[in-house]
């Protein structure tokens, strides 16, 4: 049996080429790089709160690849071919990340999702290279792939397949905890995310849906997997057991929140916050306990075979080096592209006046609240009024019309797009009610509007038609899905990066149809006020 490596050759560095170490710091640089890139969205977003560690787990989870298992490549036109290939995918994402960040900003979770995508990319080619068998600078083994995999796993999902997720799992919790208060003998009824009890209600809402704890979780399996686990079928149990044990844990965690409101204590500020980070620090004991039991009997390493001498692997070190510049070339052409800077000369519509304050008949009620939405609007430029009239022997008229406003340059039409109620409301427990027809023409008075999407939503007993539009530069422009990855590329691409338009988002709502809204003298009103503005 040939003696453990040294850890002068366990480290190689001092057999690397001159390509290979400027890899290295290449590689380094990417990293802080992604790390500054989603630091502002860990902070906002507890989601993405595991997100802190991603630095100190990669480095954790190489120090636990170099203690072996030693498993390493041998060279050839396979394994450059694998590297090629690890390198054009990653230069795609660069370029994809950068067309996504210049049409959406830097802060979009798409785009810090695809940078972490490409990271994870250039990570693996590295791999390729200093896994070679005559390199042998870390092997290729279960913690060296994690090092490389788990910066995407700390990365934002993006909106559309986080949005999903996020309802699939509320209704899922808020339907099995509705199950578990009636063989409990606790009157309750479920309307979507919301469970109504006898003296108030508790809604799911995405805080509270488990998507946290899943992703938490899943993460926590993973880096267990990798530094404490050694035997494969272990591994897999750990992993295996992380949604089920995230998911279970967050129904305890509803069950008890609903279960405490049902006995009039208020649930909000202490109560949610303390059962959330109970529930993360719960599962992420079992999880490591479980990990730790499964490694009880984990066999000790095979010694390597002794490292080589000399300097070794240039070319596909000098394929490597060549390949991490072409990411960086696009992402500054990008950056260049992402610049925006909002026209001074124009002057924004005074958003009080768009919609009128008091009318004739009508009992007329201002959000106050809708500056909360600024940063995620990125403007603080709109106005929401509730209109409602009640005449004897009639069911109320209510109409509720939202207006917001962005200067050219002040956000991409990417950007707007992604506000629409298709994408907003099914978190607040509106949820939507499919319609045969969304796009309608309608009219005011006889003046004919633009063309509008419809919808509806319910909630509860409540049920809402919804007219919407995005306008730009004072044209009405067609809706894509704002969730579609491939939509937002294409509204980029036909609405330019930088063009210098204003933008304006309009919504009404009611729960009456359009035709008994439209013979509203109200209604008329409305419509000429807006008709300058592109409506």
């Amino acid at each position: 049996m040939t003696e453990p490596p040294t850890s002068a050759e366990l480290s190689g560095l001092a057999t690397l080429s001159w390509p290979a170490r400027i890899a290295i710091g290449l590689l380094a640089a990417a990293a802080v790089g992604l790390t500054f890139l989603l630091w502002p969205q860990r902070r906002s977003n507890p989601d993405l709160s595991h997100g802190y560690f991603a630095p100190v787990v990669a480095l954790i989870l190489l120090s636990e690849a170099r203690r072996g298992p030693y498993r390493y490549l041998r060279g050839g036109p396979a394994l450059e071919a694998g590297l090629v290939v690890c390198l054009t995918a990653a230069a795609f994402a660069v370029a994809t990340g950068g067309l996504y960040a210049a049409a959406l900003g830097w802060s979009h979770a798409v785009v810090g999702f695809v940078f972490a995508a490409g990271l994870t990319l250039v990570l693996l080619a590295a791999l390729l290279v200093f896994a070679r068998d005559d390199v042998r600078l870390i092997p290729f083994n279960w913690a060296a792939l994690l090092a490389a995999g788990l910066w995407l796993a700390s990365a934002p999902i993006p909106p559309g397949t986080y949005g999903r997720i996020t309802l699939a799992l509320q209704l899922w919790v808020s339907g099995n905890v509705l199950r578990a208060l009636h063989l409990l003998g606790v009157a309750a009824a479920q309307q979507g995310n919301i469970i109504e009890l006898a003296r108030t209600s508790v809604g799911v809402e995405e805080a509270c849906s488990g998507v946290r704890s899943l992703i938490s979780c899943i993460y926590a399996a993973l880096f267990f997997s990798g530094f404490l686990v050694r035997r494969p079928w272990a591994r897999a149990v750990v992993i295996a057991l992380a949604a089920p044990l995230a998911l279970g844990m967050n129904f305890v965690r509803s069950l008890t929140l609903t279960l405490i409101a049902n006995d009039g204590i208020d649930i909000s500020g202490g109560w949610h916050d303390a059962t959330g980070y109970a529930i993360l620090g719960v599962t992420a004991v079992v999880l490591g306990g479980l990990a730790l039991w499964l490694s009880r009997r984990d066999p000790e390493p095979a010694a390597a075979p002794a490292a080589p001498a000399g300097a070794a692997a240039r070319r596909p070190a000098l394929i490597l080096t060549a390949g991490l510049g072409v990411p960086a070339l696009l992402l500054a052409v990008f950056i260049g592209f992402s610049v925006r800077v909002p026209r001074e000369d124009h002057v924004a519509p005074d958003m009080e006046a768009l919609l009128p304050s008091e009318f004739p008949g009508w009992q007329v009620t201002t959000a106050t609240d809708l500056h909360r939405f600024a940063d995620t609007l990125r403007t603080d430029r709109f106005v929401q009024r509730t209109y409602v009239r009640r005449d004897p022997g009639r069911p109320p008229v209510d109409l509720t019309v939202y207006i917001a406003y962005w200067l050219p340059g002040q956000a991409s039409v990417s950007a707007v797009a992604t506000h629409t109620p298709d994408a907003c409301w099914p978190g607040g427990g509106w949820l939507p009610v499919p319609v045969a027809q969304t796009r309608v023409q309608i009219a005011a008075a006889n003046q004919e509007l633009a063309a509008a999407e419809y919808r509806q939503f319910k909630s509860q007993v409540y049920l809402q038609n919804v007219w919407y539009w995005h306008l730009y530069d004072r044209q009405p422009i067609p809706y894509l899905d704002p969730l579609s990855p491939r939509n937002l590329l294409e509204i980029a691409l036909r609405y330019g990066f930088r063009r210098a338009g204003d933008q304006m988002f309009v919504r009404f709502s009611s729960s009456h149809p359009w035709e008994e809204v439209t013979r509203e003298p109200l209604v008329a009103e409305i419509a000429a006020r807006l008709h300058p503005l592109g409506l």
